[in-house]
């Protein structure tokens, strides 16, 4: 188990190297430097909790290629940061996510083909999902508007209600339309950043939010029907006795 913990730390550690490799090409300022190393580090720390938590002893070659999107989705935020005090070109950036996207279909694909799908490996890959849209978001607002941030912003919301409303932590069934919703909302971003055609960036980027705004409802009314019912497995919690009795 040790060895399988080491490797969230060699991801992190290429990608602080590509980081420096792309400062040669793109001088990244310190701020998008510290911000994508640290994304990076705080990434593979949180993967290394996993596998002690759940004690894997492999992560699979699906939560491999979720780790090489991990790493772009740092380079990415460092060009996003810089992007706030210094021009950098949209097309390394657009380039560094379209791979990730295409990726994001890949480790899936693994998962299936491999049989190396597991509970630590979904919830990485859809952590990996939501933070590339919210820096996505972040670089479309300021070219676009700020009502562009929701997209990014939605499933962040949706984790911050769960923490004081307790039936919107139960666990949710998998349902596909999810995966093209996520899909759609990463290609609508990455249209937004290249510049091209801004009122079809603006329709594009409506739709999806739009459509996340289906899917999240649809979840929350799905929680709300059943915020009564116990989740299997899940004994009675015993009242507590009156002091009167």
């Amino acid at each position: 188990m040790a060895n399988v913990q080491l490797l969230p730390w060699l991801w992190a550690t290429s990608g602080i190297a590509a980081l420096v490799a792309l400062t040669f090409l793109i001088p990244l300022s310190p701020a998008g430097f510290v911000v994508g190393a640290t994304c990076l580090i705080i990434s593979s720390l949180l993967v290394c909790l996993g596998l002690g938590r759940r004690r894997m002893t492999r992560l699979g070659a699906a939560n491999a290629a979720t780790a090489t999107r991990s790493v772009l989705v740092g380079l990415i935020t460092s060009l996003v940061v810089t992007s706030f005090t210094q021009p950098i070109p949209a097309a390394v950036l657009v380039e560094l996510t379209v791979v990730a996207l295409l990726l994001d279909a890949v480790d899936g694909w693994l998962a299936r083909r491999f049989h190396c799908d597991t509970e630590l490996g979904a919830r990485f890959d859809m952590e990996v999902d939501a933070y590339l849209m919210l820096v996505l978001s972040a670089f479309d607002a300021r070219t676009i508007g700020w009502w562009v941030l929701a997209i990014g912003l939605m499933r962040y919301a949706f984790v911050a209600v769960g923490w004081v409303v307790p039936w919107m932590r139960r666990q949710l069934p998998p349902r596909y339309w999810r995966k093209v919703v996520t899909a759609v909302s990463g290609i609508a971003s990455t249209f937004g950043a290249t510049g091209w055609l801004p009122l079809v960036a603006v329709v594009t980027l409506v739709a999806a939010l739009l459509l996340l705004t289906e899917s999240f409802g649809r979840d929350v009314v799905w929680l709300f029907r059943r915020r009564a019912v116990r989740p299997a497995g899940q004994s009675p919690v015993p009242k507590r006795a009156s002091s009167a009795a």
